[in-house]
């Protein structure tokens, strides 16, 4: 069986412990649903003001610190291949509907290229030397 079916998607939930203020859980929240970590802090932070979610907030945060595993540092080799990664996640037919659109200009390429070489102009470019 190739390598291709036993690769994982590494886009999970992890503690960002490089971008952490406590133990990393909302810069991990924000990382996995690419939103901003600001954000996910303050709206956080405003959750604990209020008295009902103070304490399911507390209780959420720590649980979530000590459930969640901390983000490896070497998981992707490049931006874009953790934003695919994050987008096939999120949002599987976006991404399978741009690599559809890729490969069909590829193939529109092809199809051009098949076209011209198999053409009599290109038959006579090559008998007369000219490339």
């Amino acid at each position: 069986m190739s390598d291709f079916y036993k690769h994982k998607n590494p886009h999970r939930l992890f503690r960002d412990k490089e971008n952490a203020m406590i133990a990393g859980v909302c810069a991990g929240i924000a990382d996995y649903f690419g939103l901003n970590r600001k954000g996910v802090r303050l709206v956080t932070f405003l959750f604990i003001l209020f008295p009902p979610f103070f304490a399911f907030v507390i209780i959420s945060y720590v649980i979530l610190a000590i459930v969640i595993p901390v983000k490896p540092v070497e998981m992707y080799e490049n931006t874009e291949q953790a934003e695919f990664w994050r987008g096939v996640s999120n949002a599987p037919s976006d991404v399978f509907g741009a690599l559809r659109h890729r490969f069909r200009e590829l193939n529109h390429r092809l199809e051009k290229m098949e076209a011209f070489v198999t053409s009599r102009e290109f038959d006579i470019d090559r008998e007369l030397g000219r490339k």
